[in-house]
C-alpha cells in the first residue's frame, strides 16, 4: 500500500550569529561579505597559538529570558532559546497549532561544555560543596530541546540530535522526515553551539585542526590554495518545519518547500574525511532525488577551510553532478561565520533558504588562490543574483557523519 507522505516547508527563521543576531542583520552582512572572524575575548590567549574566533557580538539573552532563567542556562542554551524564539514570532504558529503536535528537534554538538570547563575548575580550586546545584541540566546536549518545548508548550516529539558538525542538517532533516509522516503539524528545529573556551580550543589546536593564521581576513578561506584549517565559531540557528496543508490552512508565509534529505555515515575515520568522498556522495545523492534536470541548483558547502575536508567534498560534489557540477554556483560561508560547529548546518540551512527566497547567493570571501584540487564555481568574494530553483545545504562531521538537507522554492503554480 502506498503511503500518504506529506508535503513539508519552512515557515519561521531565527539565528543568533558572529555576523548579526536576527536573520535581517545577518543577511545583510553575509551577502555583503562581512566577515564575524576576530581576536578572541572571552579568554587569555597569550599561551595559544590560535588567537582568533568567530564570537557571537552584542548578543543580550534579556530580549528572550528573565535574568532568573539566563543564569541557570549555559550559553549554548541561551542562543538556542533566542534563535527559536525568532523563528517562533516569525512564523506566527502561536496560537494556531494543538500542542501535541507541535514539537522540537534541536541539537549540539558539544553541550554545555563552557559550564563544564568553569565548574571543573571550580570543583578543583575550591571542592565539591561549590559546584552548581544546576551543573548537571546546564551541561547536557538535550536540555536546549526541552527549554524550547517549555516556551513555547511544544509537546510532541522531541529529539536533541547531535552529530558534531552535522548535528543542525540532522535536526532539521529528522524533523523533515517526522512531519513529512504524519507525526507532527510542525516542529521547530536546529541546533545552538557555543564552545569558544580554553578548553576547546586547546583540543583543536593540539590536533591540527585549526588555521594558524591569525588574521581575520585570511584565516578561514573555504577552497582556497592557501587554507591550513578551520576557524571556531559559535551561535544557533532556527526553522520552523511545517505541514504544508497545516501552513496553508493557516495562510503561513512560505520560504521554501524541503524535498530531500541525505543521512550516511563514511565508517572510516573518526576525524577524517572518506578521500574518494563515497559517504558525502551517497548523502548528496539522497538529497537530491526529487531534483529534476531542469532545476537550477545552488549549494551552501560544508567548505571547513581545511585542506582535505575541500578537496574530498569537491570531489564528491563532481562524482554526485557529473560535469553538471562546474555550472553549479558555490558558497563557502564559513569563510565570514567561522564553523559554527553542532550550529553550522542550521545556520546554512537559513541561508540555503534565503538564497532561495530572495535570489541573491553569498560569497565565499577572502578567495584569491585557486586550487587544482578545488575547481568549481566557488562565487568567490561577491554576492550573485541567480533563479535558482533548488539549495543543497551540505554537513559533514566527526565520526564520519554525512547529511544534506535540499529546499526547492515554492513555485505559486505548486502552492
Amino acid at each position: 500500500m502506498q503511503e500518504n507522505f506529506k508535503r513539508v516547508v519552512i515557515t519561521g527563521l531565527g539565528c543568533i550569529t558572529p555576523v548579526g543576531n536576527t536573520v535581517d542583520d545577518f543577511w545583510i552582512n553575509i551577502t555583503a561579505g562581512k566577515v564575524g572572524i576576530g581576536n578572541i575575548t572571552r579568554f587569555d590567549t597569550s599561551d595559544c597559538k590560535i588567537k582568533i574566533a568567530a564570537e557571537v557580538k552584542n548578543f543580550d539573552p534579556l530580549l528572550y529570558m528573565d535574568f532568573a532563567e539566563a543564569r541557570k542556562y549555559d550559553l549554548f542554551s541561551q542562543y538556542a532559546v533566542a534563535s527559536a524564539f525568532q523563528a517562533v514570532k516569525d512564523s506566527q504558529i502561536t496560537g494556531n497549532i494543538a500542542p501535541d503536535r507541535f514539537g522540537v528537534y534541536f541539537g549540539s554538538g558539544k553541550g554545555g561544555v563552557n559550564t563544564f570547563a568553569d565548574e571543573s575548575n571550580k570543583l578543583a580550586e575550591k571542592g565539591v560543596s561549590k559546584t552548581s546545584a544546576n551543573f548537571i541540566p546546564m551541561t547536557i546536549a538535550n536540555i536546549a530541546s526541552g527549554l524550547i518545548a517549555i516556551k513555547h508548550n511544544a509537546r510532541g516529539v522531541n529529539m536533541a540530535v547531535v552529530s558534531a558538525c552535522a548535528t543542525g542538517t540532522g535536526c532539521i532533516g529528522e524533523a523533515y522526515i517526522a512531519v513529512k509522516s504524519g507525526r507532527a503539524d510542525a516542529i521547530i528545529a536546529g541546533a545552538s553551539e557555543a564552545a569558544i573556551n580554553k578548553l576547546i580550543l586547546a583540543g583543536f589546536q593540539n590536533m591540527h585542526a585549526l588555521t594558524r593564521r591569525n588574521d581575520p581576513l585570511t584565516a578561514s578561506i573555504p577552497f582556497d590554495k592557501r587554507r591550513d584549517g578551520f576557524v571556531m565559531g559559535e551561535g544557533a540557528g532556527a526553522l520552523i518545519v511545517e505541514d504544508y496543508e497545516h501552513a496553508k490552512r493557516r495562510q503561513a508565509k512560505i520560504y521554501a518547500e524541503v524535498i530531500g534529505y541525505g543521512n550516511t555515515n563514511d565508517a572510516y575515520h573518526i576525524t577524517a574525511p572518506m578521500l574518494d568522498g563515497s559517504g558525502a556522495v551517497s548523502a548528496i545523492k539522497a538529497a537530491v532525488a526529487e531534483v529534476i534536470d531542469t532545476d537550477k541548483i545552488y549549494i551552501n558547502a560544508h567548505g571547513t577551510s581545511t585542506p582535505l575536508n575541500d578537496k574530498t567534498e569537491t570531489t564528491a560534489i563532481k562524482k554526485a553532478f557529473g560535469e553538471r557540477a562546474y555550472k553549479i554556483p558555490i558558497s563557502g560561508t564559513k569563510s565570514m561565520t567561522g564553523h559554527l560547529q553542532g550550529a553550522a548546518g542550521a545556520i546554512e540551512a537559513i541561508i540555503s533558504v534565503m538564497a532561495l527566497h530572495t535570489g541573491t547567493l553569498p560569497p565565499t570571501a577572502g578567495y584569491e588562490e585557486y586550487d587544482p584540487d578545488c575547481d568549481l564555481d566557488y562565487i568567490p568574494n561577491y554576492a550573485r543574483k541567480s533563479n535558482i530553483t533548488v539549495a543543497l545545504s551540505n554537513t559533514f562531521g566527526f565520526g564520519g557523519h554525512n547529511a544534506v538537507i535540499a529546499f526547492r522554492k515554492p513555485l505559486k503554480s505548486n502552492l
